[in-house]
């Protein structure tokens, strides 16, 4: 079956860097499209990043675009997301999505304060 597993998070002072990776297994990774999202306490899960199979496209959330990149290796069935600039307000629980199988990873905390 389709499992995500999600590692990388932590605590951070701002202005710091955090890079998250969600091993993938059960499915062709190659040949689809991931997801990062996060829920911050008492907000609703929000998109933050999406890239296309091959790595070709990727699209961000306003609030961290020019500071996250997301990325993925095919050779190694795992996407990432590279947290730079963090700011308090990016403490959230970040988890991995498979748009094709509707399938989420557990999450990882990031959480970003002094």
């Amino acid at each position: 079956q389709v499992r995500l597993v999600e590692s990388g998070g932590g605590l951070v002072q701002p202005g710091g860097s955090l890079k998250l990776s969600c091993a993938a297994s059960g499915f062709t990774f190659s040949t689809y499209s991931m997801s990062w999202y996060r829920q911050a306490p008492g907000k609703e899960r929000e998109l933050v990043a999406h890239i296309t199979n091959s790595g070709g496209s990727r699209n961000y959330a306003d609030s961290v675009k020019g500071r996250f990149i997301i990325s993925r290796d095919n050779t190694k069935n795992t996407v990432y997301l590279q947290l730079n600039s963090l700011k308090p307000e990016d403490t959230a629980v970040y988890y991995c999505y498979a748009p094709r199988w509707l399938s989420w990873g557990q999450g990882t905390q990031v959480t970003v304060s002094s």
